[in-house]
């Protein structure tokens, strides 16, 4: 693979050289990352992809540190209070599962910048929540931010080659995912007793506070469909009017991604590891303050730890389902996204039993290790399933994580909590056994198969194949073509 400054050639396109090296035959996407530069077009996008998710994450669970305030002001019950925590993550899922095929076919900047204006607006109007159904509607359409995850992966992906986009993937999206975390601090150990200490009651602050957060996602919407690139070479409605990108038939790539079994195995697992966070996110503070009689304020300090993890957890599972595909292959991926969701159920486990504050801190930080590390695997195995259609196999599996959520939201409001950690960390077991059950053409099973010598000379660099397009590659004339054909076939039966 040759890697050089710029192109040789004045080919349109918005950038004429870059300040990274690019790969000309992956349609110049940066093999490299440079965390500290803001430059465009490749580190613009990837430190927007994160840093968008990251709002959307303060927008979207502004309200659950709060929660124990606002139960009192509004008189809401156990079932109550779980209900809106499952709308708060129910809103995301038809999203998901629109934005993939969407960034398919528009790109990822102005879906992103639309999504977390439109989410703001919602979440400046808490405070005039009166009782319990007015709040599941609230939280519903807070929710419908949930959906940028969908862009976050999808623009990082189509910024940088193979050789990196795993790590960039799983960065950008624990990254983003710390917002959880970040946002149980801010919200509930910060802003809330300032808004307090400012002369409000508790009252008054939970129902002024959320309007922080509303300003800052419209203003970061804005932002970045002003100040960054659709991809490498500009954006796509530029490239489309010059010729140099085909139109994409959204439905098309939607219904190739979801033909394949494997993108609904992903699915489950991915439910079994973010649909974890997320419930933890709605849960940990109420859990903590409940189980040992804590303050608001003390309960989100030690909630956000969960979320804190994000920080290196995400990142170091892409990362080594990196190494451990350099090393095995898709069966190293597999292996190792086994083991982290297999941690992860046993860890919920001993969370659960434990009675002691330091201890019980302690394993949630081994646990959402854990948790988080399961993600950053996850997308390490996606871009494999079907390449053409990455956008639309990415909002599938994503939304699984919000359907995770719901589901084990549904268990915490009509189980006791303690059997409520059961019933998840039982399913969690269960969907590390589905790694066996995952197969991608060209690629050796977890127990069973063989790589192809092509995809074996890729992931060992060595050979001609070492230059070819595995983890992310672009549509060539033929697939496009396809892609804009109501008529699609699958990517793996026209391979067959």
């Amino acid at each position: 693979m040759s890697l050089f400054y710029g192109t040789p050639q004045a080919e349109i396109k918005k950038y004429q050289s870059y300040y990274i090296n690019v790969d000309p035959n992956q349609n110049d996407k940066a093999t490299e990352i440079k965390l500290v530069s803001f430059k465009r077009p490749h580190m613009r996008a990837f430190h927007f992809s994160w840093m968008c998710f990251f709002t959307a994450f303060f927008i979207w669970f502004a309200i659950a540190p709060l929660l124990p305030e606002i139960s009192l002001t509004l008189g809401l019950s156990k079932q109550q209070i779980w209900t809106s925590n499952i709308s708060s993550v129910a809103g995301t899922i038809i999203m998901r599962f629109i934005n993939g095929p969407l960034c398919d076919k528009y790109g990822a900047r102005i879906l992103m910048g639309v999504v977390l204006a439109a989410a703001s607006i919602p979440c400046a109007c808490t405070g005039l929540v009166q009782n319990a159904t007015q709040l599941y509607i609230l939280r519903f359409f807070i929710g419908l931010g949930g959906s940028t995850f969908v862009m976050c992966q999808y623009w990082t992906s189509s910024m940088f080659t193979k050789e990196v986009a795993g790590t960039a993937n799983a960065i950008v999206g624990g990254w983003g995912n710390l917002g959880g975390g970040v946002t149980q601090l801010i919200m509930g150990s910060v802003l809330f007793p300032l808004f307090k200490a400012g002369g409000l009651s508790a009252e008054q602050a939970w129902r002024t506070v959320c309007l922080v957060p509303a300003c800052v996602g419209v203003l970061m919407g804005l932002i970045t469909i002003k100040q960054s690139d659709d991809c490498p070479k500009g954006n796509y409605s530029e490239m489309k009017k010059n010729g140099t990108m085909a139109e994409v038939s959204a439905s098309a790539s939607f219904r190739s991604g979801a033909m394949n079994v494997n993108t609904w195995l992903l699915f489950i697992q991915y439910a079994c590891c973010f649909g974890v966070e997320l419930t933890m996110n709605n849960a940990a503070a109420s859990y903590f303050k409940a189980t040992f009689e804590l303050s608001t304020e003390s309960a989100a300090a030690i909630a956000s730890l969960f979320g804190w993890m994000n920080l290196f957890a995400r990142g170091l599972g892409g990362f080594l389902s990196d190494k451990a595909n350099y090393g095995y292959g898709m069966r190293g991926r597999l292996a190792f996204q086994t083991l982290c969701l297999v941690g992860e159920g046993l860890m919920i486990f001993v969370f659960a039993n434990t009675k002691s504050l330091g201890l019980s801190i302690f394993v949630m930080v081994i646990f959402s290790t854990f948790v988080q590390a399961a993600e950053g695997s996850t997308f390490g195995i996606v871009p494999y399933v079907n390449p053409p259609v990455t956008g639309s196999i990415s909002g599938i599996v994503g939304a699984g994580g919000n359907v995770g959520a719901v589901c084990f939201g549904l268990g915490f409001r009509n189980l006791d909590t303690l059997h409520a950690f059961y019933l998840m960390a039982s399913c969690i077991l269960v969907s590390g056994v589905i790694s066996s059950l995952i197969f991608i053409k060209g690629h050796a099973g977890l127990l069973t198969g063989h790589d192809s010598p092509e995809v074996i000379a890729a992931y060992r660099k060595t050979g001609e194949a070492a230059s070819t397009t595995l983890q992310i590659p672009q549509l060539d004339t033929t697939t496009a073509a396809k892609l804009s054909d109501d008529s699609f076939h699958s990517y793996e039966e026209e391979e067959a």
